[in-house]
């Protein structure tokens, strides 16, 4: 950051780079929470004699209600706000991680999988909208990479906290303990965050700098109904691209752990190390992708064209995750960096995704379009994960799982730029829709 920056920081505030704290402390106890359970699968098959479909059909009663619990919290963070629809959340997906204890069938992890799916669902829409509550367009795109990034956080801390609960107390216990730390969470939401307008510690120069956007401020409380939101080739630009990319992103959290175990024998506590490099690559991603894209946009872009630039990018930096296997076969830990810098990427990717939302949609409408994109990003991670569990199973039947895994990250490299080139087509400019 520039003498320059610093100095208007100063003068206007930081209150709302606080907010973007919690934001950042939520989503990273939201992907710690998510991760446990594919750290744990050889422990759980074992215990339970699961197959590789029984695995991928636990993950898909997750996804499933994540799908259904981001269309529902993002009608209900637009209806009850941000602070009420962010804690109502983080209470349930909470209690619904701990719940796993209880479960000894799939009917019963499946159970606990989709109650705790549907409810992590309002981590992005109420993360998303309360970036556009509390920060101009020119800086949402850091602000939106910043909270990202907490999820690599948690996917790096929960193979090294996970794995080492499991070897000492067992794996009940990695699911309390990683539940429990929501609830230290609730108590500082409650203390510190509130929307800009009844906020007594945000000065008026923070506050006039935050609503600083040329567009109408108008009430935010009035609701989109999901039919007109429909209607707008803005709507599916964000939802195809979501659809298209989100899917890889599951892949990785779901199957990375197993994948690095039978192709390379990084199993346990071995996997714990590989893993976390990936997800710290990917937090680096996170923040440079929203930090690309406001730094072109200060530097006189214009928006469509700072965050249209920055995602092709970060499309052709994905391309290579197709060799994967093939540089395992030279060095396994030459597979682990090339996967790092696809999900750091993606990271990149997603939240430059995110931010366009932000862009083109007001803030009254985008609890519901963040559910709406989430939920059809679920539903082809719904599509992957079952392609996954196929293709692993047929190939192990044949005694070639390798060839199952390489056409998956074929999948992966080629993806987003097709996502790309079609998220273009349909809102090459990003304007923002009139509702």
């Amino acid at each position: 950051m520039s003498n320059i920056d610093s100095s208007i920081n100063k003068t206007i505030g930081k209150y709302r780079w606080t907010i973007c704290a919690l934001l950042f402390f939520a989503t990273t106890i939201n992907y710690l929470d998510r991760q446990v359970i594919s750290l744990l699968k050889p422990a759980l098959e074992k215990n339970f004699n699961w197959s590789e479909l029984d695995y991928s059909n636990i993950i898909n009663a997750f996804l499933f209600a994540y799908g259904l619990g981001l269309i529902g919290f993002g009608r209900i963070i637009d209806k009850i706000g941000t602070k009420l629809g962010y804690a109502l959340s983080l209470t349930i997906w909470s209690l619904a991680e701990i719940a796993h204890i209880f479960a000894r069938s799939i009917f019963g992890f499946a159970s606990a999988r989709a109650v705790l799916g549907i409810s992590e669902a309002g981590n992005f829409p109420a993360a998303i909208k309360t970036v556009a509550e509390w920060f101009p367009k020119k800086e949402r795109a850091l602000a939106t990479g910043i909270f990202n990034s907490g999820a690599n956080i948690g996917a790096i801390a929960a193979p090294i906290v996970v794995l080492w609960i499991n070897s000492v107390w067992g794996w009940q216990s990695a699911f309390i303990l990683t539940g429990t730390v929501g609830f230290i969470w609730l108590i500082l939401w409650f203390i510190y965050y509130e929307v800009p307008a009844k906020h007594e510690h945000l000065t008026k120069t923070e506050y006039d700098f935050i609503h600083s956007d040329a567009e109408e401020i108008k009430d935010d409380r009035e609701t989109v109904s999901w039919t007109k939101l429909l209607r707008f080739r803005q709507t599916w630009a964000f939802v195809i691209g979501k659809f298209m990319t989100d899917p890889i992103w599951w892949f990785y959290l779901f199957w990375l752990p197993s994948f690095l175990g039978k192709e390379y024998g990084m199993t346990g506590t071995k996997g714990s190390f590989p893993i976390a490099l990936v997800y710290a690559m990917a937090c680096f991603g996170s923040i440079g992708g929203g930090w690309l894209s406001s730094f072109l946009i200060k530097k006189g872009w214009k928006i469509y064209k700072a965050r249209s630039t920055s995602m092709l990018i970060f499309a052709i930096c994905v391309i290579p995750v197709f060799t994967a296997q093939t540089l395992g076969n030279i060095n396994p830990w030459l597979t682990v960096l090339i996967i790092g810098v696809a999900a750091s990427a993606h990271q990149a990717w997603s939240a430059n995704l995110f931010t366009i939302a932000s862009d083109m949609f007001p803030k009254k409408a985008l609890g519901s379009i963040i559910g709406i994109g989430g939920m059809a990003g679920v539903t082809g991670g719904i599509l992957i994960a079952h392609l996954t569990g196929t293709l692993l199973n047929h190939y192990k039947i044949l005694g070639h799982i390798e060839i199952a895994y390489y056409i998956m990250f074929l999948i992966c490299g080629l993806t987003y730029i097709i996502a790309w080139a079609m998220i273009n087509l349909l809102a090459p400019k990003m304007e923002q829709v009139e509702i």
